[in-house]
């Protein structure tokens, strides 16, 4: 009975928690909307005590208490600086974020779950030293940077997204504890991001598809069909091959047993085809397309894609790979918006 009572209470916890998180996220959209520019004001700033500020807060009624019981005027002057201090600490934590100009300049695209990088600038007017700025997305790795006297600066910020599409990366946190540390100021902006990300690539060749060595060191991958009448290779004789093609001439020169083999090579153009992976579902088979693609890009082969719905005729240029990359990316998915 303890331990039913005792789910059911962190039960409740939870819900009253995912509760308020919904509250405080209808109202940060209401107070600030996404927007591609935002400028850090007293509307968009957030500043409380810190643990720190706290225990000075404290210190500073001990102080008082102090002074007023004893009549010691040193205490007095000691709880008027120290009070001072802590006023004066609240107008330069404030002063470290406000003015402070934010945009995203480029996303660069990657596949779901790897690291793919925001790049954001960070715009002043005037030549204004800013120090210890943190900046991240939810759950993922802060970034601290510093702004000498300049007016721009650039950070690139790492992002993992789970899964395929345009994903938006969430509200990015910018906070401060400079100076003292005694106070933290902070923000939640959306900067209206969209990342497009491809497929998370999973290599596996198609079971009609052959890799030959034609070429030099790099392979061209082309369909080959068993029993036409162009040569392709050579394999170690196995009992039941037909006489017909034994290689004769290596066997005569003492140089082992081997049987031939013959194809015909239809195009040496590939088709990335949905229906070559019969099967798997949706994500399984996007992932082995563009493992696929990425697999044969450095062989310059024209290569072309078919969806159901959708084909794409071959071609070997980069404009080509992330039209592919991109049909992959946003396959299926009802938001097919502009992306960055």
């Amino acid at each position: 009975m303890p331990r039913a009572a005792g789910q059911k209470k962190a039960v409740m916890i939870s819900r009253f928690r995912q509760f308020f998180q919904h509250l405080y996220a209808r109202w940060l959209a209401h107070r600030l909307p996404p927007a591609r520019q935002v400028q850090l004001n007293t509307r968009s700033l957030f500043i409380f005590p810190s643990r720190a500020g706290f225990s000075f807060l404290l210190l500073i009624v001990l102080c008082w208490l102090v002074a007023t019981n004893y009549e010691n005027n040193l205490v007095f002057g000691i709880t008027c600086l120290l009070t001072a201090i802590f006023v004066v600490a609240i107008l330069h934590s404030f002063a470290n974020l406000s003015g402070l100009n934010l945009s995203c300049s480029r996303v660069s695209p990657g596949h779901a779950g790897h690291p793919l990088t925001i790049e954001l600038v960070l715009h002043q007017s005037g030549k204004r030293l800013r120090e210890n700025l943190i900046l991240a997305f939810a759950g993922h790795e802060p970034v601290a940077i510093g702004i000498a006297a300049t007016e721009e600066a650039r950070v690139k910020l790492g992002f993992v997204p789970a899964s395929r599409g345009l994903i938006d990366p969430g509200r990015l946190r910018v906070a401060s504890l400079y100076p003292l540390g005694l106070f933290k100021v902070w923000t939640q902006i959306d900067l209206d991001i969209r990342c497009l990300v491809y497929p998370a690539p999973q290599t596996a060749l198609n079971r009609q598809t052959t890799v030959s060595p034609v070429g030099g060191d790099n392979g061209l991958i082309v369909e080959v069909f068993e029993g036409g009448e162009d040569f392709t290779g050579l394999s170690d004789y196995r009992p039941g091959d037909s006489p017909k093609r034994i290689a004769w001439k290596q066997f005569a020169r003492e140089q082992g047993l081997y049987t031939k083999h013959y194809g015909s090579a239809q195009d040496e153009r590939l088709w990335l085809d949905w229906d070559a992976f019969p099967g798997l579902d949706t994500e399984a088979r996007l992932s082995r397309l563009c493992g696929l693609l990425l697999s044969i890009v450095p062989l310059d082969i024209p290569y072309g894609l078919k969806l159901p719905g959708l084909i794409i005729a071959p071609n070997i240029t980069d404009a080509h790979r992330l039209q592919v990359l991109r049909e992959l990316a946003l396959f299926g998915l009802p938001d097919r918006g502009g992306d960055r």
